[in-house]
Parts: structure tokens; sequence; C-alpha cells
């Protein structure tokens, strides 16, 4: 079941980016040549002379974008772009024309065109309208591409859960997976709602507009490229192989981190800051893996209390080994890992801390067992600080956590640093 299921997980390479294609409708041989020129080096180019050799081409062709004359022999652009958009529903559509009427207007927009220009056409506006068409054609293009790609993990994921023969070792590395693709795929669906509410609401896409859906879809891709990077790493855990961690400014995972969890569900009405580091330091683990190591630790803070708190994430780099004898094992705090830390300077501490209340000294020796919680049934899978411990200590890094029952809870991390990027092997995965 593994094998079967390796493939599409992890062969998700990105595909190089497409040009577009621009179809071109004018009953005039002289526009058409000039729009030619125009667009020759930018775009894959169709070109039709009446309004059903564009349908056709339509039915053989993907295409993205049409410029439109509106009035043409036999077929009006207005009837050739209703038929369009039966052909292909999602084409954006410049209508150009020489004789601009109300009516003719009105049923541009009534049909979506996202941009309505008079003849003689000045080039740096034809060139805007077709680029901004363009735009929001490729844009709509990758996220329901990114949806697509979720929907194939998330089904995926559902036939290894409903499969399930397993032994217990394997079941709970996929328990885990669904657990840590949890933060990721969040953040992926809300994004596409406010993404799609944008494009709904709005026949024509502004350049704020553009920007605020070009920012959530680079945010869309890189949760995606993180869920199969999360599958990678534990199916490679599965057959016993493991990469060298690619080098990782620490700042951009901070960075990373609010952004997963401001869109996060158990953000709620909690007080939530992330304070970056003056100096940037490269962190010697994997950069996924300190990201859920660190949003396991935030969805804990969150979800310990249901009154409104604070959580923050801060770090610093300590120039000095740790004082190791300083670190006691008590009723109020446990330090885990210490045989794997590489206790040599420079290292990074990361903590996150919150005022939720506490842990109980009964419960405190508990909470790193896998499938203990004590959060509601719809909270909690008891999975997230038993990942946060395994993936610190594949970290070669220490975990400690102190509690003031009543107060709150701090969870420090400790990881070897560098200021320079690790070097890594040829054979080492570079995107890991």
């Amino acid at each position: 079941m593994v094998t079967d299921a390796t493939p599409s997980l992890i062969a998700s390479e990105p595909k190089p980016k497409r040009r577009g294609t621009l179809l071109v409708v004018d009953d005039e041989e002289g526009p058409r040549m000039s729009l030619r020129v125009i667009f020759k080096d930018h775009y894959e180019l169709l070109m039709a002379e009446d309004g059903p050799s564009a349908i056709a081409l339509a039915q053989q062709h993907e295409i993205d974008v049409a410029i439109l004359d509106i009035r043409m022999a036999g077929m009006s652009g207005i009837e050739v772009l209703e038929r369009l958009r039966f052909v292909r529903p999602g084409i954006e559509a410049v209508m150009i024309t020489a004789y601009e009427t109300t009516d003719t207007i009105r049923q541009a927009l009534r049909l979506r065109a996202c941009e309505y220009i008079n003849k003689p056409f000045d080039i740096a506006t034809i060139r805007n309208a077709v680029s901004g068409a363009m735009q929001r054609r490729m844009l709509e293009g990758e996220i329901h591409s990114g949806a697509e790609k979720v929907n194939q993990l998330l089904g995926e994921l559902e036939n290894q859960r409903i499969e399930g023969q397993m032994a217990r070792t394997r079941g709970d590395i996929y328990a885990s997976i669904i657990h840590d693709i949890n933060g990721p795929l969040t953040v992926i669906s809300g994004f596409i709602q406010l993404v799609n509410s944008k494009l709904n609401r709005s026949s024509r896409l502004e350049l704020e507009d553009m920007e605020f859906v070009r920012e959530r879809v680079r945010v869309i891709e890189r949760q995606v490229t993180n869920c199969i990077d999360i599958s990678r790493r534990y199916l490679g855990f599965l057959r016993k192989q493991s990469d060298e961690p690619a080098p990782a400014l620490l700042n951009q995972l901070l960075s990373d981190l609010e952004q997963l969890v401001r869109v996060h569900p158990c953000l709620l009405d909690n007080d939530f800051s992330v304070a970056r580091l003056s100096q940037d330091i490269y962190v010697n683990i994997n950069g996924t893996d300190l990201i859920q190591v660190l949003l396991n630790l935030v969805v804990n803070g969150c979800q310990c209390r249901s009154q409104p708190h604070k959580v923050e994430v801060g770090g610093e780099i300590l120039q000095t080994p740790l004082d190791l004898a300083q670190f006691k094992d008590g009723s109020n705090g446990r330090l885990l890992n210490v045989e794997n830390l590489k206790n040599e300077a420079p290292l990074v501490k990361l903590w996150v801390t919150d005022t939720g209340g506490g842990i109980p000294p009964e419960v405190l020796p508990k909470i790193f067992q896998p499938y203990f919680t004590t959060k509601g049934p719809k909270q909690g899978t008891g999975l997230g600080l038993n990942i946060v411990q395994r993936l610190v200590k594949e970290g070669d890094g220490v975990l400690q956590v102190e509690t003031r029952h009543g107060e709150g809870t701090t969870f420090t991390v400790y990881l070897p640093g560098s200021y320079k990027a690790p070097v890594l092997h040829p054979h080492s995965n570079p995107n890991s």
C-alpha cells in the first residue's frame, strides 16, 4: 500500500510556467496582423477571421484570453464571446470596436468581458488590457491546480486510512501525517476561499486586487509544497531513508510560522505574537520539521484554555554551550533528548510561552505520550507533543518544558546553529 501511494505523494515537481494562449478574432486582416506583431513574442497566438473559425479553434485548444472585434460580418463579437463562454467557461475577453454603443457595452459586461477598447487602439492600452486578463486567467488556473493537489493528497490519505491494515508503527506514522498536514491544509482552504470570494465579487481585477490574489496564490503553493514535503519525509522514515537537513534561515521560518498561525482556527481571540531575531542564523534542522514543531506548540498553547490569553514565540542565539547542570526535572519542568545534543556554540534557543494556566503536576509526565490528551474530542489527537519530541530528537536538539499551574507554560527548543549555510553532500535532497 505504501509503495502504491508513494509516486503521487512525492512526484510533484513544479512544472514550468506556460506562456498562455491568446485568440485574436477580427474579420479585417490589418488589425489581425497588427495584433500578431504586438503579441507574437509574449503568448501562443491563434488567429481567426470569423466566429465559426474562432469557435472551432476553442474546441481544439485551451485558450486563456480572446481579443474580439464586436462588429464582424456574420457572427458579431458578442455572439462569438457567448459561444466561447460555453466552450471555455474560464476564458477572459477583451472587446475592441470602432462603433461603441451603450447596448454593446452592456452586453459585453453581461458576458464578463474584462476590457472594452475603441479602435484605433493604443499599443500600450491593448498590451495592458491583455496582460491583466492573462494574469487573472493564470492566477485562476494556479488556484484550481493547488486545490486539485490538495484534494488528491486528501484522497490518498483517506484511502490509506480506510485500507489501514498495517502494523502499529505504520498506523502511528500515518496518523502523524494527517495531524501534521492539517495546519498547511487549513491555510490552503482558507486562502482559496478568500481568493474565490475576491474573484467572484468583481468582473475585473484592479492592480491592488491582483496583488492580493497573487500573494495568496504564493502562500497556497508554498503550503501545498509543505504538505508534499511532510508526506515525503514520513514515507522516507517508513523506508528507513533520511536526507541531510537543508539550510534554513530562522527568521524566514518564523515568518512562515506567523502566516500559518494567523489563519489557523486555533488562534480564536488569543493574543499571538512572533519576535524575530535581530541577527539571522541557520538552524541545522529540516525547515518543514521546525515549523511543525513550533506550530504544534503554538496550537497546544492556544487550546490549553478556553478564555483568551497570550501565546508568544521568540528566540535568541546562545554564544556559549548550555550548562546542563542547571536543568532539573521535577513537578514543574522536564528536559528531554539531552543525550542527542551536540553542545557547541552557537546554539539557537526558541520558546513558545502561554498564559493559559499551566499543566498540573500529575499530568506533566504524560504529555509526550502518543495519543494522550486533555482536550475535547474535536480539539486534539494526543499526537502533537509526541511529534514535537520526535522531530526535535531527529534534529539533534533538546526540548524543555517549564510550567506553573495557574500561571502558564513555556516550551523551549535548543538546536545547533550556524552563521554559514551548511554544505550539503551531493546525495542529499535540497528540497527537504
